[in-house]
C-alpha cells in the first residue's frame, strides 16, 4: 500500500493498486498544471497590468546609430540641424531614440541618400523570401532563445521579419508578451493555417503585431498537437490531396510579399510539424551544445531527418536549401572537453559550422527571467563587462546569418 501524503493534492488517498496509482498520479499533474498556470498569470499581472502591453526601452544615440550603421556624431549632426525624425531629449541632454525613430531614420536616410540599401536592407522583387528553421530535437541546445534573439536583429537592423513560433511550449510566444494559455485562443496559432478542414484560416488573419517595429509573430501553444494527430489520421487514409508536407509552405507564400525573412522556432522533435517546416524552409540552422551527450543526440537526429526527408523528397517535396549551419550554442571558451567538441565538428562539418558561437552568459539567462532577450535590456543592468561580451557575441552569430541571407540574395 502506497500511501501519497507527501504530494498536498493527493493527501489523504491511499493507493493500493496500480491503477489507483495512475488515477493518483493524475490527479497530482492536473492540480500541479493548474495551480503553476494560475500564478504564472498572476506573475504576469503583476508586470503587466490587464490592459498593459510590452514595450520596448529606448535606445542610446550610440546604439541607434550602430543599428542604422552611421557614426553617432552624424545622428547628431542631423538633430540639431532638425533634419528627418528627432529624437527625445532628456534633461541632461542626452538624446535617445525609440524603435519607431530608429525605422523612420531609415527611410529617411535612405529616401535622401540615392536608395541606399544599408539603410533600409528590404529585398527586392527578385529576391526570394528567406525562410530559417532553427531546429535541434534535443532540449536545452538554445533553438528558442537563438531563433528569438536572430528574429529580433533582424528586425532592428531593418528586415521585415515574420517569426513563427511552431513549438507547443511556446516560449517564444512568452517572450514576445504572448502568454500561450491566456492570450492565444483557439484557431489563433499556425494551426490554424495548415488544418485540414473548413476551419482552416488565412495566415494573414492569425499574425500579431509585436512591440518591435518590423517583427511580426504568428503565436503558439498546446493546440499545435492537433497538426501531428490530425495528420497521422490524413496519412493512414491513404488521402492523396492533403499532402501535409506543403501546407505550411502554402500558408507562407500567402504572406511573402510583406516579409523579408521568417524565422521559424520549431518543436524539440522530429514530428510532421518540423518536417513540414524543414519542407518550407530556404535555409537551416541547427542548434548544438558542444558536449558529448548533445553531439550524440544530434547524429541521431542528422540521421532520422535524412531518412525522414528522403522519403519527402521521393514524394515532391523541395529539398533546395540556400544554406545549413551549425550554431555552438552556450560555449564557454574556458572550458577544455567542449573546446575539443568544437574543433571535432570544425573538422567534420568544416564551413557549415558558424565562425561565431554563442557564449553561455548570465546576461542572457538573467532577462529571460523576466521574460526578456538581451536586445530589450539595456547595459546598465548588467556589470558592464558581461552585458558587452555577450552582446558582441550575439551581434557576431546574427551578423553571420544576415551575411548569409544577403549572399543568398545575390548582393555583394
Amino acid at each position: 500500500m502506497l500511501c501519497l501524503r507527501k504530494f498536498p493534492c493527493v493527501r489523504e488517498e491511499v493507493v493500493e493498486n496500480p491503477r489507483q496509482l495512475q488515477k493518483a498520479i493524475h490527479k497530482l499533474i492536473g492540480a500541479h498544471a493548474r495551480d503553476l498556470s494560475a500564478r504564472l498569470h498572476e506573475h504576469r499581472l503583476k508586470l503587466y497590468p490587464p490592459e498593459a502591453r510590452k514595450s520596448l526601452r529606448a535606445f542610446s544615440s550610440i546604439e541607434a546609430a550602430k543599428l542604422i550603421g552611421v557614426n553617432d556624431g552624424y545622428l547628431r549632426h542631423l538633430s540639431i540641424e532638425g533634419k528627418g525624425p528627432q529624437p527625445e531629449v532628456g534633461s541632461n541632454g542626452r538624446r535617445s531614440y525609440s524603435v519607431e525613430t530608429i525605422q523612420a531614420l531609415r527611410e529617411y536616410l535612405e529616401a535622401n541618400g540615392k536608395n541606399d540599401r544599408r539603410y533600409l536592407p528590404r529585398r527586392s522583387g527578385n529576391e526570394h523570401l528567406q525562410v530559417i528553421a532553427a531546429v535541434n530535437f534535443k532540449g536545452g541546445s538554445g533553438k528558442t532563445t537563438t531563433a528569438a534573439h536572430l528574429a529580433q536583429y533582424l528586425a532592428l537592423n531593418g528586415y521585415r521579419v515574420l517569426a513563427i513560433d511552431l513549438d507547443p511550449q511556446a516560449s517564444m510566444s512568452a517572450l514576445h508578451g504572448y502568454q500561450p494559455e491566456f492570450d492565444v485562443g483557439e484557431n489563433e496559432t499556425l494551426y490554424g493555417a495548415v488544418r485540414y478542414d473548413s476551419e482552416r484560416r488565412d495566415l494573414r488573419d492569425i499574425i500579431k503585431k509585436t512591440y518591435f517595429t518590423n517583427l511580426d509573430l504568428v503565436p503558439g501553444n498546446l493546440e499545435l498537437m492537433e497538426f501531428e494527430h490530425d495528420t497521422a489520421r490524413v496519412l493512414a487514409s491513404n488521402d492523396r490531396k492533403n499532402i501535409f508536407f506543403t501546407r505550411m509552405d502554402d500558408a507562407i507564400a500567402g504572406v511573402a510579399d510583406d516579409y523579408d525573412v521568417v524565422v521559424i522556432d520549431c518543436p524539440p522533435q522530429l514530428g510532421f510539424l518540423t518536417i513540414s517546416a524543414l519542407c518550407a524552409a530556404t535555409a537551416v540552422l541547427v542548434t548544438v551544445h558542444p558536449q558529448m551527450l548533445d553531439v550524440m543526440s544530434m547524429c541521431q537526429f542528422l540521421l532520422m531527418t535524412s531518412e525522414l526527408l528522403s522519403v519527402v523528397a521521393d514524394a515532391g517535396g523541395s529539398m533546395d536549401y540556400d544554406w545549413m549551419r551549425y550554431l555552438i550554442t552556450r560555449y564557454e571558451p574556458g572550458d577544455g572537453p567542449q573546446n575539443q567538441m568544437v574543433s571535432f565538428m570544425r573538422t567534420m562539418f568544416g564551413e557549415h559550422v558558424l565562425n561565431h558561437p554563442m557564449l553561455k552568459s548570465t546576461a542572457v539567462s538573467d532577462a529571460g527571467i523576466t521574460k526578456q532577450t538581451l536586445y530589450e535590456v539595456s547595459r546598465d543592468q548588467f556589470h558592464r563587462n558581461t552585458y558587452d561580451r555577450a552582446m558582441e557575441a550575439l551581434d557576431s552569430v546574427n551578423g553571420e546569418i544576415a551575411q548569409l541571407i544577403e549572399t543568398a540574395w545575390g548582393r555583394k
